[in-house]
Order: C-alpha cells, then sequence, then structure tokens
C-alpha cells in the first residue's frame, strides 16, 4: 500500500487472501496516518534541507503510526500483532543478526515499531533522543529530530573509524569491521 501526498491517492494492492486482518489494518492504518499527516509541503522541505531520506522516513512513519493509533485506539492491538508477526516471519531481514550491533537508526526503527521485546539496548544519549522520536508531534519536531540523528550517526561512525584506526595500528581485527560496508 502506498500514498501519493501529491494527487492524495492512496494505493491499495489486491493482497493475498491469507493476509491476516491485523495484518491489513497496519498496512492500510500505516497509510491513513500518512494522508492525515504527511503534507508534500513539508516532504518539499526536507528535501530543501537536504535531510537523510531514510532517517525521515522513520521518524515520520514513528509519527504518523503514533496519531492514528491515538486517533483510532482500536489500531493499537492490530499494530502491535502484526508488527510482531512480521518480525517473526523476517519481514524485516534481522533473522540471526544481533539486533544491538545495527545502526542506530535502524533500532529506532525496529523498537518504534515493535517494542521492548526486540530486546534492543540504547545507551544514554540514543535514549534522549529515542524519547524525542516517539514524542513528535508536527513534522518540524520530526525535522528536528531527524538532524539529531544525523549528526549523532556520524559521531558514532567516526569514533568506529577511530577505534579501527586504533586496533590496526595495534594490529588488533575488528570484529565488525565490515558490518557498514
Amino acid at each position: 500500500a502506498s500514498f501519493n501526498t501529491k494527487t492524495r491517492v492512496l494505493t491499495v494492492p489486491i493482497l493475498n487472501n491469507d493476509i491476516k486482518p491485523w495484518t491489513y489494518d497496519l498496512f492500510m492504518g500505516h497509510e491513513v496516518g500518512h494522508a492525515l499527516w504527511t503534507k508534500v509541503e513539508d516532504l518539499e522541505k526536507a528535501i530543501d534541507l537536504k535531510l537523510n531520506k531514510a532517517i525521515c522516513n522513520i521518524v515520520e512513519d514513528s509519527r504518523i503510526e503514533r496519531k492514528i493509533k491515538d486517533k483510532y485506539p482500536g489500531l493499537r492491538n492490530s499494530f502491535s500483532k502484526a508488527y510482531k508477526e512480521l518480525f517473526a516471519e523476517n519481514f524485516f531481514g534481522t533473522e540471526g543478526l544481533d539486533l544491538n550491533k545495527m545502526n542506530f537508526i535502524d533500532r529506532i526503527n525496529l523498537y518504534c515499531k515493535i517494542g521492548v521485546s526486540t530486546g534492543i539496548k540504547f545507551d544514554a544519549e540514543e535514549t534522549q533522543i529515542l524519547r524525542e522520536v516517539e514524542a513528535t508531534q508536527t513534522f518540524d519536531d520530526v525535522i528536528v529530530v531527524v538532524q539529531k540523528i544525523k549528526s549523532h550517526m556520524e559521531e558514532q561512525e567516526q569514533e568506529r573509524q577511530k577505534k579501527a584506526a586504533t586496533r590496526k595500528s595495534a594490529g588488533e581485527m575488528d570484529d565488525d569491521e565490515d558490518m557498514y560496508e
């Protein structure tokens, strides 16, 4: 399913008959959330600001999903059940991965969708940013948090590169060396 913010058209594909009702509710609720709260002007603003599209999408998805569940509380159970099933079915491609070794925005994405049952951990600074993601109400809030996440991830990458360079100069092997390639 998708929603075109310019033409205001919601596209619903012909879905397999065995799609569960809660998964259908999740897909439709998500897109209706975009229809209600993601404005084309906001997306254009994000482009003008050269925001990272992937980070922006994840933070915006968190915002609109919280808002749709607040507006239609009956969707809460559908979202929870569907995301847990999708996770168990490897929809997110995480099977066999240590979720805590994933990059920050991917951990935010999974945590916001599935919750604490993922076992994902955040350090103190990451927890503060995660709380800000979970508190976004407007697209301007999204912009501020996206910029913080990008800055934080750049700092993490610089620190990782520094540690890798130190290990290499000391002749040590980095277990996570190819994780970011």
